[in-house]
């Protein structure tokens, strides 16, 4: 499962409104890379692919993870700090046994 609160949803809603997306979710997946040995990759998506895992947030926002992330993902609050510039996303992965300074990259 993964979850995700109302301040990461309501920037999620917004970078979507300014991109104008209107339909679809939130892809999210992890590829080999980064200083930690695994990056967060997200982009938008018009719909779900017949494999995907697909999660929803209290006000229907959508999350797509394909089988091959799912592993690593499993459990992950997503989560937004509205200190760190442009409002990041956070990722807090319960699967990362370190995360580099940024959050952007992490390792098992």
């Amino acid at each position: 499962m993964i979850q995700v609160t109302k301040a990461a949803a309501k920037r999620i809603r917004t970078l979507m409104a300014n991109q104008g997306v209107v339909e679809g979710g939130l892809r999210i997946r992890v590829k080999a890379g980064g200083c930690s040995g695994l990056s967060y990759v997200y982009d938008w998506e018009a719909e779900r692919r017949d494999d995907d895992q697909v999660f929803e947030s209290a006000d229907g926002l959508k999350i797509f993870i394909d089988p091959k992330s799912y592993p690593f993902l499993k459990g992950t609050v997503l989560d937004c700090d509205e200190n760190m510039l442009g409002q990041s996303l956070v990722f807090k992965n319960p699967n990362a046994s370190t995360s580099c300074g940024c959050g952007s990259s992490f390792s098992v």
